[in-house]
């Protein structure tokens, strides 16, 4: 369970520096993680990102200062990190729904949120569905796009990659190509040392695919690993979060593996991604 432990050290970490300039970068080394591993994880096991869990927890406590003491709003904003009252304003009303004078007058109600302990369930309600299985290394083809890991914005324009390549045909063209032991269209993230360094990753929608790399398409290669292989049944995109979360808050703290440091990926077959009985797949290497 060291993982739980470093991510519980990061969280702490910005308790203790809430009101000083926090980068991603100091923080994810808290946890000696890269900066998408740890705000990947941190948002499965929270339901937030990190900056939005940071201006939580600043409004959170600037509400209390302003109601139990006199102090000035606008010493107050700045102490919080804004540097004007409007800037101040705009973020306490967006939490609370009430302006900071307002708050300090006592009208209306305050929205707190605490300090983050992360728990984890070591037997959970519903069975995990998995197996693990030794692959050797493969190829997969397909497109892929960099991202930037800043601020999660990955996560808002991956999704903007699929509905791309599934309205210009690209993952039926996929789903026809692939003709290795893994079937289907395969969601993969990838970076090198020097990505890693930029905060920036590759993301792949692609398949496995034996041969020369067809024309319009790139290639990379998958490292041999030990894989756990998770059964994800129902609708997109709500079983795939599930299952991650699941993943992370109960299977990973009791089963004795790690995460053995390639890409991990989601595995799509065919047929309706948004019906109930939908199934798919996550693929996490592990040692």
């Amino acid at each position: 369970m060291a993982w739980v432990e470093s991510l519980q050290k990061a969280i702490d970490f910005i308790e203790e520096h809430l009101l000083e300039d926090l980068s991603i970068e100091d923080i994810s080394r808290q946890a000696n993680s890269s900066v998408f591993h740890f705000q990947r994880t941190f948002s499965i096991l929270t339901d937030t990102n990190v900056a939005e869990y940071i201006r939580r927890r600043r409004m959170t406590l600037a509400a209390k200062e302003l109601t139990t003491t006199d102090h000035k709003i606008i010493d107050i904003a700045l102490r919080y990190g804004y540097d004007s009252p409007e800037a101040f304003t705009k973020a306490f009303r967006k939490q609370h729904g009430v302006t900071p004078s307002e708050a300090r007058k006592f009208i209306g109600n305050l929205k707190s949120y605490n300090r983050l302990v992360i728990q984890v369930s070591l037997k959970g309600a519903e069975p995990v569905q998995f197996n693990i299985v030794e692959k050797g290394r493969f190829q997969i083809i397909g497109v892929k796009k960099e991202f930037s890991c800043l601020n999660d914005q990955q996560q808002q324009e991956i999704p903007k990659l699929w509905d791309e390549v599934n309205a210009n045909g690209t993952s039926d063209q996929l789903y026809e190509l692939n003709n290795g032991q893994i079937k289907g269209v395969l969601g993969v993230c990838t970076m090198n040392q020097d990505q890693k360094e930029k905060n920036l990753l590759d993301y792949w929608v692609a398949t496995e695919y034996e041969g020369i790399v067809p024309e319009g398409f790139q290639h990379h290669e998958i490292s041999a690993s030990k894989w756990a292989v998770f059964a994800v049944n129902g609708a997109m995109p709500h079983a795939m979060q599930k299952a991650w979360k699941q993943i992370f808050s109960e299977w990973f703290p009791g089963s004795g593996y790690e995460h053995a440091g390639i890409p991990e990926f989601e595995m799509y077959p065919g047929g309706n991604p948004f019906s109930d009985d939908y199934y798919s797949e996550i693929w996490i290497p592990v040692k």
